[in-house]
């Protein structure tokens, strides 16, 4: 699920339908409809997923019906969108994101260790790279 360049910018629409396609694999655009968890109507699910497909994040069989898949990964998207975040609210600095998060919600004992291994990774790489200056 590879593309190339940054996936676009979606919007909550677009990324609901997305999330859906995560979730349940290619579908029609009938079965793409009743996969959502709230009424939409047809006609926009199939605007919403025509959109998806001109972006470059969902493809579209020639099939009939058509059926509709995620062209990019969950991955991909959310980076773009935390990317975002981080420059609109703190500048670009992660610290009070993840101090908020830390705060301010209840993390599990499997949570915080994955935390810890980013840092413990984040400080190999820091080390790796202040080496390669030497």
């Amino acid at each position: 699920m590879k593309r190339r360049g940054k996936p676009p910018r979606l919007s909550a629409g677009e990324m609901e339908i997305l999330q859906m396609l995560w979730r349940h694999g290619p579908v029609a655009l009938s079965e793409a409809q009743t996969g959502l968890d709230r009424e939409i109507g047809y006609t926009t699910v199939q605007t919403r997923l025509n959109r998806l497909v001109d972006k470059g994040v969902v493809t579209r069989t020639a099939d009939r019906p058509a059926r509709y898949a995620a062209a990019v990964a969950p991955e991909e998207v959310s980076a773009r969108h935390l990317d975002l975040l981080l420059e609109r609210v703190s500048d670009g600095s992660v610290v009070p994101l993840v101090a908020h998060l830390v705060r301010d919600r209840a993390l599990s004992p499997s949570d915080i260790a994955e935390l810890k291994q980013l840092i413990v990774e984040a400080e190999r790489l820091g080390k790796k790279s202040r080496d390669a200056k030497r």
